[in-house]
């Protein structure tokens, strides 16, 4: 750009600067444009308003004439007053309302509660609610909202009847069985002609306040889940820990379950539940006497002219296995309810374990009268011994790798570079083989017990059989013992201490100690050094341990702390019954038979050996390069 180009760009610019000032509009001028748009908003804001109030008054006058359809129809049924019936057995009671027609209380008789009373109130009042909705061509029928009358009272039954204007009325009929199982029975009569031809299906929304029914609130809590059976599959459930609402669910349903630690409430349709059902749980502050706030809306078959009622069944009570299992052989529905499911045993190797091993055991234990710390200690007693005979060789195989030690020293002596330490693990290896040992045989009994520590793991607090029982200082096996308690929660810890939880810490931390000792006594060379980080890994773990078990019920971890107490015996008897002397010249005859009649390696042993010799030429041939280099 020239010097005349930029003078002539400059003059442009003062031009159009000159222009606007000139132009821009007075103060008088800005003032009266803004009063303009002002009136023109406020214009604009009442247009809005207007049309909203002739949108909103449409609609009252056609939830009028549909509410004055619905009084006209169900008048009485509206206006009428409320009153309770009872249906009671040895198993429950079960308080229904005439408001609603529904059950409004349920106790559960036979299990004290958290503070002692004499039977569990599983809800009451607005803690709980049921409420079918059926869809009028100009009538919405809303049960919740009826005055029921009732008839054929009995302490098994009761029929709940809303009579309708026309002559028609909505009725339930309850049947109570011998136990937990209330069937329902929902119908209309002589209503059909309110309904569309086509209309086949009846909304439901079930919800409940979930109360927390036991001492320790975090640990209950995480045993509560909202839990449904798939028509064609199995059960599953919303997130214990996070909140969940209107989460639709695809498939069809067979019942859905408002579950807390040991007591449910099921719902259990006889035809399915529609697909696409909404499902809500949302857990609640600590404190507030309530778990999980639980809801369900979801549709299912209706008839609209009362020749069919809609059928269902509602199990009340308590999650036992057993009991569960009787259950669906009463159900008249004939389906595959699986209520058992409700009894959580674990993932499929660990509920495999727990459903044919560990339930068959408790049961016939149990069936004694015993006290549920002495089940719990006779089962361990029996897993003991059913282990011991690979405990003992896995002791055997270390006991062996302990005596040769001096020998592997001598053997590998020449190895002790760090780049040797592949060449090492051969030589040893091949000692290891001329004397018949084999290392891996160590690992095998943990390999054992691990499935069986994690499927105990969730046996024991599912099994209501331990719920309120004391033992020694336990009050209840089902909850946390606590030693000391405080009124503030402190992160990690909690709001007391459990003193079966730290028996357990430090049974552990002494059985780690022993387990450290043996292991280290067959390490050679640098592996002894290497042992150390193991050992500070091994001890932490006991200390994670605390603050993972401090809320968990004291059965739980008085099942490990004796698991643990026996395993360190088990380890000390072994030990000390164990004559190394006699031991190694069994080897040594071992070594001399294998020197004259040379076995060949195979299976996993032979693999190992040939990934070794592979890790060893390739190091090898690292060094030569790096020595041609230099």
């Amino acid at each position: 750009m020239n010097k005349n180009n930029t003078i002539g760009f400059i003059l442009i610019i003062l031009v159009l600067i000159a222009f606007s000032w000139y132009n821009q509009p007075s103060a008088e001028e800005i003032a009266a444009q803004r009063k303009q748009d002002s009136i023109a908003t406020v214009m604009k804001q009442k247009a809005e308003e207007a049309q909203k109030l002739a949108a909103d008054t449409r609609k009252a006058q056609t939830l009028a004439q549909a509410q004055g359809d619905s009084t006209a129809l169900f008048f009485e049924a509206l206006n009428g007053r409320n009153s309770q019936v009872v249906l009671k057995n040895s198993k429950v009671e079960l308080t229904l309302d005439t408001k609603g027609g529904v059950v409004r209380k349920a106790r559960i008789l036979g299990f004290k509660d958290r503070n002692d009373a004499s039977d569990v109130t599983l809800f009451e009042g607005d803690d709980q609610n049921l409420n079918f909705m059926l869809a009028g061509k100009t009538t919405n029928i809303v049960t919740n909202d009826l005055y029921f009358t009732p008839t054929n009272v009995t302490d098994s039954t009761v029929t709940m009847t809303a009579a309708a204007g026309n002559g028609g009325a909505v009725i339930l009929d309850y049947t109570l069985g011998a136990d937990y199982l209330l069937h329902m029975a929902f119908r209309v009569q002589g209503l059909s002609g309110i309904f569309a031809p086509n209309y086949k299906e009846m909304d439901i929304e079930w919800s409940e306040m979930c109360r927390q029914q036991e001492k320790g609130f975090t640990f209950e809590n995480r045993y509560a889940s909202l839990t449904y059976k798939e028509k064609d599959g199995g059960t599953d459930y919303l997130s214990e820990t996070s909140a969940k609402e209107n989460e639709e669910i695809e498939e069809a349903l067979d019942w859905v379950a408002f579950k807390n630690q040991f007591f449910s409430a099921v719902l259990i349709a006889k035809d399915e539940i529609a697909a696409n059902s909404r499902m809500t749980s949302i857990p609640q502050e600590k404190g507030s006497g309530y778990l999980k706030q639980y809801e369900a809306k979801m549709k299912t078959a209706f008839d609209p002219t009362g020749a069919r009622p809609t059928e269902f069944e509602m199990f009340i009570g308590p999650n036992d296995f057993r009991l569960l299992q009787d259950v669906e052989k009463e159900s008249t529905f004939g389906k595959d309810l699986e209520l058992q499911q409700l009894v959580y045993l674990g993932w499929p190797l660990f509920r495999i374990i727990n459903r044919w091993f560990t339930l068959y055991v408790f049961d016939w234990l149990t069936g004694f009268g015993l006290n549920m710390g002495i089940v719990l200690i006779i089962i361990t007693l029996l897993l003991k011994f059913i282990t011991f005979p690979m405990v003992k060789k896995s002791y055997m195989s270390s006991a062996k790798m302990r005596v040769l030690k001096p020998k592997l020293e001598e053997a590998t002596k020449q190895y002790d570079k760090p780049e040797d330490q592949m060449m090492k693990q051969q030589a040893m290896m091949a000692l290891y083989s001329k004397y018949g040992v084999s290392p891996l045989s160590g690992c095998l009994p943990m390999l054992i017990q691990m499935p069986i520590w994690i499927a105990m793991f969730n046996f024991v607090p599912n099994a209501i059989q331990l719920r309120g029982e004391s033992f020694l200082w336990i009050n209840d096996l089902s909850t946390y013992d606590p030693i000391w308690e405080w009124n503030t929660n402190i992160w990690l810890i909690g709001d007391h201490l459990s003193l079966t939880c730290i028996l357990f810490c430090v049974s552990n931390v002494l059985y780690s100690v022993m387990s450290m000792r043996q292991q280290k006594d067959q390490m050679v060379g640098q592996q002894a050094e290497q042992m150390k980080m193991m050992q500070w890994m091994m001890y932490l773990m006991p200390v994670m341990f605390f603050f993972m078990f401090n809320d968990y019920s004291a059965g739980l971890n008085f099942y490990y702390f004796v698991s643990l107490f026996f395993s360190a015996a088990i380890m000390w008897t072994l030990r000390k019954t164990t004559d190394d002397e006699k031991l190694l010249a069994i080897l040594e005859a071992r070594y001399k038979e294998n020197m004259k009649n040379p076995k060949k390696t195979s299976g996993l042993a032979a693999r190992l050996e040939a990934m070794q010799k592979q890790a060893a030429e390739i190091q090898r041939q690292q060094r030569e390069m790096q020595n041609r280099k230099k």
